[in-house]
């Protein structure tokens, strides 16, 4: 016996080690290694003729990167250098992983305003969530882990998006009038507000109430049909650079005379941060905070914030991707990289940025060379304009974060899911909701529960259609099922036809239950199809199972081999109904079911 075993486990061993270089074989195929690593499909294919474009793309981007980047780092609560660390680094890591030409990483609104609770405390939080959140997406992406996003829908997206603008937006409120708030949550932004309306600066609202009309205007230069569209286009693009370059020359001069009458930006450090690990312990007031401490306090923002970064990135690289199909993983993997590399360099959390990924691809870029374009730009902006970043009036960062959280909260979004269905509206307001009056991480958790209960419900009380029809003189009950079973409906299956049975007392001898559209079952459907016809025994009444799929009815049939019979196969409803009341032996199917 011994012998036989070991004769056994010998012929085995080829198997495995068949399994083991074939799958070191899959690892080191040329398309695996190309996959993982993009640059090295488009860069041997790059064309001369490409530069020029993906100069101009970049450089346009980057003058919508710059501004941003500082508005959002001072929205993450952090200095405004953290903002163009993070986009530097983001756009030239995400051209080697990168799989959509037009996707720009950065950090975001969204992003700043998750990691500002945070990055308050500390910037040593900011990032290490970064890090953590890199690693926890490369790891989703490298197992494959790209499909998840598919079960999150898009009004919780869009819910999601909508109350992440609506938040941002009014916590510049009081930044665009030159007042400071102590919050930047939602209600206490406009509580502070109005309590301090006769504490408005007039020089700060009247820059950023005008710099906020002229970006909003600036976005509709590109309709312009006379003269040279390109330059009205590059102009509109240009909105941002515009408009910071004319507040900090107004703030420069009118601050000669010793005076300000702006609230400004104030010091940036210059130059790039030193290459180092991320921090994975702190001193926050005199003392220590360890690791383990600093992850209790990011809490659920571990999870919330990578989510969120899939998402926005997933759902640019679609919307951008021009009939190709976008690999949901590869763009995990890509974004993850971001993250970490970005974390060696002070960078807060980044990801795909949809408004400088829209100037882009409006700018024509044709490969993702153009990032680095724009990330020399940002480096070059750290190297020699801090001081001049000193001067730039946070009202007119204020106005540019409003304008581009305006463009987020898409109004007719709302009007079409109340055209197509209404019923889509319920994950959407719960996000909404949700996200505005309590947070954003569990806002968009909320969002996918609702989503799972809307699921759930329409899987538990499906579409069920009973009718009592005259067939050969008999009156017979006709069952159609619109959509397939699962162990949520099969009770509510059972109690609808016993229910209508009832309802006739007892004028209805026989049920057909039709199963075209039954293409699979489950044991606790199976289950309650015997039961059920237990119950119509009781009533009087046979039960026939009419034209069902033969995999569906097997489940029925093994479960209880006494009910083959009442499966009907390759026969009209006219005959099975003739059949049962006259001869039903006669009319037996020959469809054999597998035991």
């Amino acid at each position: 016996m011994r012998a036989d075993e070991d004769n056994l486990y010998r012929e085995q061993l080829p198997n495995v080690s068949t399994l083991i270089r074939d799958g070191g074989r899959k690892l080191c195929r040329p398309s695996t290694v190309t996959n993982k690593f993009p640059i090295l499909k488009w860069l041997p294919r790059y064309r001369l003729e490409y530069i020029m474009q993906d100069f101009i793309a970049g450089f346009t981007v980057g003058l919508t990167t710059i501004p941003q980047a500082i508005a959002y780092g001072v929205v993450a609560g952090l200095e405004p250098q953290y903002g163009l660390y993070s986009a530097f680094m983001g756009c030239f890591t995400y051209i080697v992983f990168g799989s959509c030409k037009d996707v720009t990483i950065a950090t975001t609104a969204i992003m700043a305003l998750m990691v500002n609770q945070y990055a308050t405390i500390s910037p040593d939080y900011a990032v290490l969530v970064c890090f953590l959140a890199g690693c926890i997406v490369l790891l989703l992406g490298l197992l494959n882990m790209g499909v998840l996003v598919r079960f999150i829908s898009i009004p919780v997206i869009t819910g999601f998006t909508m109350a992440a603008a609506t938040t941002i937006g009014s916590a510049q409120i009081n930044n665009i009038v030159g007042l400071t708030s102590p919050s930047n949550d939602l209600l206490p932004a406009w509580k502070n507000f109005f309590t301090h309306l006769t504490s408005i600066r007039l020089w700060d609202a009247l820059l950023g109430v005008s710099s906020l009309v002229f970006l909003l205007l600036m976005t509709r230069v590109k309709d312009i049909k006379w003269g040279n569209r390109i330059f009205w286009k590059y102009l509109g693009l240009s909105r941002n650079a515009l408009a910071v370059i004319f507040g900090t020359f107004l703030a420069y001069i009118l601050s000669r005379d010793g005076n300000q009458p702006f609230r400004v930006t104030g010091n940036i450090t210059a130059g790039v941060p030193p290459f180092r690990l991320p921090p994975f312990s702190t001193t926050v007031d005199g003392e220590y905070v360890s690791f383990g401490e600093m992850i209790s306090t990011v809490g659920a923002s571990l999870g919330s914030i990578p989510l969120i970064s899939i998402l926005e990135i997933v759902a640019i690289s679609k919307a951008f991707s021009k009939g190709k199909i976008v690999d949901a993983s590869q763009e995990m993997v890509a974004l993850g990289m971001c993250n970490i590399m970005g974390s060696f360099v002070l960078s807060m959390p980044v990801t795909g940025s949809f408004t400088r990924t829209a100037v882009n691809n409006a700018s024509g870029v044709k490969t993702p060379l153009g990032g680095a374009v724009t990330g020399a730009l940002v480096l070059m902006a750290l190297a020699f304009l801090t001081q001049t970043f000193y001067f730039i009036p946070k009202c007119t960062l204020a106005a540019i974060i409003i304008a581009a959280m305006i463009s987020l909260v898409e109004l007719h979004k709302i009007k079409d899911m109340w055209k197509s269905k209404k019923k889509d509206l319920f994950p959407f307001v719960v996000t909404v909701l949700t996200c505005m009056f309590w947070s954003l991480e569990y806002g968009i958790l909320c969002g996918i529960g609702a989503n799972m209960v809307y699921i759930l419900y329409s899987s538990a009380r499906p579409h069920v259609d009973i009718k009592l029809e005259k067939i050969n003189g008999h009156e017979v009950s006709v069952v159609d099922v619109k959509q397939k079973l699962d162990y949520a409906s099969a009770e509510y299956l059972k109690e609808k036809v016993v229910r209508f049975l009832n309802n006739q007392n007892g004028e209805t001898q026989l049920v057909v239950i039709k199963g075209e559209e039954i293409n699979s079952i489950d044991y606790t459907v199976a289950m309650n199809i015997v039961s059920m016809k237990g119950d119509l025994e009781a009533l009087n009444c046979a039960m026939i199972c009419w034209n069902w799929n033969i995999a569906s009815a097997g489940v029925v049939c093994r479960l209880n081999n006494d009910l083959r019979p009442i499966f009907k196969f390759d026969l009209s409803l006219e005959e099975v109904v003739a059949g049962h009341f006259d001869s039903p032996s006669n009319t037996a199917s020959t469809v054999t079911i597998e035991a």
